[in-house]
């Protein structure tokens, strides 16, 4: 073979060799990422083991790998778990260094998750060194990047190294508080070991503010957690706590018994670390690191004789094989080059879909956060319109001034209406729309959907007739306040597009199969009808036929986007048939399952029961920092003859509570300091009685989960219906007063 011609031969294999090791690569740098993490996991493993060498040493060999795969995310990563076994190990400056080098990584990649651990370990060293403003700084940093990342089961831990910080500036009372989020936290999300450390942390706070019983039960419990668990540092630390508290209530004998458990339990745990931290274990591991590396490098020089040996033979394959090669070199490098291309424009689609899908998650996100901002932002107000507008018109107003009034109130529920229509159509768009099934009467239900809007029918010289097949059953299984939703708005516009007309209403049986009947429902009017051009976008949200209907007969153009929504949740479909100036036709046909009509029982309500009650006695607490809103809810009470305290935040809240027994706290949501929320989680730490209403003017449905966790006993929704909060707050008026004996 001529010399030009072996050159070409060699560069036909290089190419090859280049197209399969591209191959390759993939699959190399995921085999790689396992090594990453299956060297961290060992590393874990030999960390709560005590082997904080061994640890150590996994932990750089991932680093190595991490750094010569370009993987910056997992090097800060490593970087911040090497820093905490350096100080376990009590080598601060080199933890530093470490953790210094985790944050310039985490920076650089925008991973903000992994750097506010790493702040939060760094406030741990300071915390060691005794700078404390530092430690706070750097707690500070930790908490608001969890917050960003939405990552708020981390909080926890931090809060609880807050904590430790203020004990040891002897600042109790922010130590306590930073203890009771912590706890709330740590419930919340099922941390057990951190739970148990907060509890035996808050039997100190307790103890050096004055609250010996309190301190004890707090350190008991704290110490009880981590024995079940076999958390041994809080064990120790439960120990020495509840020996203070005992010294402190002068119980000499348990406060000597828990200090000897500490004692014997520190001694342990320090031949355990001063067993891992010895010369002779560091020599151990030094020499044993040589050994391996000795072996490994005889292990090569055999590798490398043998490969001599082969090399005459390897030399003759080679050539033979470079003519077979090179004639597959042409045809494998164009395939590869197609499948290049092919996949770069999948690599480049994938990447434009979750481009795309993230910017839809954000907007998403973005427009129900906007929405329960402004929503919330009218609803305040709402309340005062309403508050407002009832009190003057029960105050005797002026003849002329009524009307004013009058129309006032119709605006207010007309806005109350706008906005409620578009949360519903938000939620519905989300999927956040539950199914609440119940049994009910369906047959009864339409009639009192009819009878409710009989006088609308009336005021537009307008019949409604009403059509329940004979083959179906009364009662079913359902969500009867989503199709009471659907039927008002069907019916409603229908009598407000036909004046002097009729409208039918008409269930009929469509099929069955078991217990389940698919049940057709018909709303026909005779009214103005609709061209076949809108009937196209009817049910698409602000859509209302025409511009000159929507000032003629008023109305969001809302409604039928969320009946379609609710029939499409309640696993129905809907449509229409109309022909302009003859009238429109409205189907929906939803499955539901029969229920045998359960046997009521119900006694007779008095309307005047409240004023039976005796409401001298009767303390109530608002907590609203909306100064026209407390005026407001403070008339409403007075009026039903009930006075109340008023507080303008959550802290207040609490610490008033703590001070006065009341029946009853109206807790607003949003307010400066901790809110509604937060305050009422910290009152049921040590009050589970209390009654407490959630005054409040968020989305209800979107944040239920929310209020139940936090303790409230139930939600009243600003702008709320006098009757309604009246029949509330007499519910649990009546539930909390004892009954008189009778003489």
């Amino acid at each position: 073979m001529s010399q030009s011609n072996y050159y070409i031969v060699a560069f036909f294999v290089l190419i090859s060799s280049a197209l399969f090791s591209q191959n390759a690569a993939d699959d190399d740098i995921d085999i790689l990422q396992m090594r990453i993490q299956n060297y961290i996991s060992q590393s874990g493993f030999e960390t709560e083991r005590g082997d904080y060498y061994n640890a150590k040493d996994n932990l750089e060999k991932a680093l190595v790998i991490a750094s010569n795969i370009g993987d910056k995310k997992s090097e800060g990563s490593i970087h911040t778990k090497i820093a905490k076994v350096q100080f376990i190990v009590e080598e601060p400056e080199s933890a530093l260094i470490s953790l210094t080098k985790a944050a310039e990584l985490q920076r650089e990649t925008n991973d903000y998750a992994n750097l506010a651990i790493t702040y939060n370990v760094r406030g741990i060293l300071h915390t060691s060194k005794k700078e404390y403003q530092v430690a706070l700084d750097y707690f500070n940093s930790a908490k608001t990047k969890f917050e960003e990342e939405g990552l708020e089961r981390f909080i926890a831990d931090v809060n609880l190294n807050e904590a430790k910080v203020y004990i040891e500036l002897e600042d109790y009372k922010i130590a306590k508080a930073k203890l009771e989020k912590t706890i709330i936290l740590t419930k919340k999300y099922n941390q057990v070991g951190l739970l148990s450390s907060a509890l035996i942390n808050s039997g100190k706070v307790h103890q050096k503010l004055g609250n010996q019983e309190l301190a004890l039960s707090m350190a008991k419990e704290g110490l009880e957690l981590a024995e079940r668990n076999s958390i041994y540092e809080y064990i120790n630390d439960g120990y020495l706590t509840l020996s203070e508290i005992y010294q402190e209530n002068e119980d000499y004998k348990l406060a000597n018994q828990y200090l000897k458990k500490h004692i014997q339990l520190s001694d342990s745990l320090l031949d355990i670390k001063r067993e891992n931290l010895s010369p002779e274990k560091k020599s151990q591991f030094i020499n044993e690191y040589k050994d391996s590396e000795r072996k490994k490098m005889a292990v090569e020089l055999e590798e490398a004789d043998a490969s001599n040996n082969l090399t005459r033979i390897t030399t003759i394959l080679s050539i033979a094989l470079i003519t077979i090669l090179s004639l597959l070199t042409l045809s494998l490098y164009k395939n590869n080059n197609i499948r290049l291309k092919t996949n770069n424009m999948l690599h480049k689609k994938n990447d434009e879909l979750i481009v795309a899908k993230e910017k839809a998650e954000l907007a998403s996100k973005t427009k129900a956060n906007f929405l329960s901002t402004v929503t919330h932002e009218l609803r305040t107000p709402l309340y005062a319109v309403t508050g407002l507008t009832n009190m003057l018109l029960d105050e005797e107003p002026k003849p002329d001034q009524i009307s004013h009034l009058k129309s006032l109130k119709f605006s207010r529920d007309y806005l109350l209406t706008f906005i409620n229509d578009i949360l519903q159509i938000n939620k519905i768009e989300a999927n956040k729309v539950d199914l609440d099934p119940e049994i009910f009467n369906l047959r009864k239900k339409v009639e009192n959907v009819i009878s409710a809007l009989s006088n609308s029918a009336l005021d537009n010289n307008t019949k409604l007739h009403y059509e329940y097949d004979k083959d179906l059953p009364s009662t079913f299984t359902a969500d009867q306040l989503k199709i009471s939703q659907i039927l008002i708005n069907l019916i409603g516009n229908a009598i407000k597009f036909t004046k002097d007309g009729d409208i039918w209403v008409r269930l009929k049986k469509l099929n069955q199969t078991d217990d389940v009947f698919t049940i057709r429902f018909e709303i026909q009017d005779n009214g103005i009808g609709i061209t076949k051009e809108k009937q196209e976008h009817m049910f698409e949200s602000f859509s209302q036929g025409s511009i000159q209907i929507n000032r003629k007969y008023g109305g969001t153009g809302l409604g039928l986007s969320i009946v379609k929504g609710l029939i499409e949740i309640l696993k129905g479909k809907i449509y229409l048939k109309s022909e302009l100036g003859k009238g429109s036709s409205f189907f929906f046909e939803i499955p539901l399952t029969y229920s045998p009509e359960p046997i009521i029982t119900e006694k007779p309500k008095n309307p005047n029961e409240i004023n039976a009650l005796d409401l001298t006695n009767i303390k109530i607490l608002v907590v609203e920092d909306n100064k026209i809103n407390q005026m407001i809810t403070r008339k409403i009470l007075n009026k039903m003859s009930l006075y109340c305290d008023v507080v303008d935040n959550g802290e207040d809240a609490v610490e008033r509570v703590k001070e006065v027994q009341y029946d009853v706290v109206l807790m607003d949501i949003h307010m400066p300091g901790i809110s509604g929320l937060e305050a009422t989680k910290i009152i049921r730490t040590f009050d589970k009685e209390l009654t407490i209403f959630a005054l409040t003017a968020v989305t209800l449905e979107d944040k239920m989960h929310e209020f139940d966790e936090a303790g409230f006993d139930d939600i009243i929704s600003k702008p709320f219906k006098q009757e309604d909060f009246e029949k509330k707050l007499f519910t649990a008026l009546k539930s909390n007063q004892k009954p008189t004996a009778s003489i």
